[in-house]
């Protein structure tokens, strides 16, 4: 799947490397390990695997480790990221800015050890701007949701 992106309706897996390939988020602050589904202008679902090993469980909270839950918000925005970068032309040169967040609830701790699923679903988008409604769960039980917005913009020169 690495040079090929996935056709619009159809269940798709990317892994790591074609995330890679498709968001400029890098370590530490990449929050999506893999694409699960995936369809055009309509939905996506991701995972992020949450282990010990995360940097911010070092002071969140020591003997009590718990995922912030602006990073769970990132990780949903990152994985609208993914969705939004796949509809953009071969070769674009853009940048997918988390423009604003709505109704952010947050309903349980994520922990070391939990797999976090991602759904996004595109609510509307007019030319450079657009609003998904997401929601995370843990082994299908609610972690978080909320309604990011975003705006697609030119890469700066290098």
């Amino acid at each position: 799947m690495a040079d090929a992106m996935p056709d619009a309706g159809t269940p798709a897996v990317l892994n790591i490397i074609d995330i890679l390939k498709i968001l400029p988020h890098r370590y530490p602050f990449l929050l999506v390990d893999r694409i699960l589904e995936y369809e055009r202008e309509k939905r996506v679902v991701g995972l992020k695997n949450v282990t010990i090993n995360e940097p911010f469980f070092q002071g969140h909270f020591p003997g009590a480790p718990v995922m912030p839950g602006v990073l769970i918000i990132e990780a949903m925005a990152q994985v609208a990221g993914v969705m939004t970068f796949l509809g953009l032309p071969p070769g674009h040169r853009k940048l997918v800015y988390f423009t604003g967040i709505e109704n952010a609830k947050f309903r349980r701790p994520v922990i070391p050890g939990d797999q976090l699923r991602v759904e996004m679903e595109l609510l509307n988008r007019k030319n450079h701007f657009g609003t998904m409604s997401g929601r995370a769960t843990v082994e299908g039980r609610l972690v978080a949701e909320a309604t990011v917005k975003f705006a697609i913009v030119d890469r700066p020169d290098k």
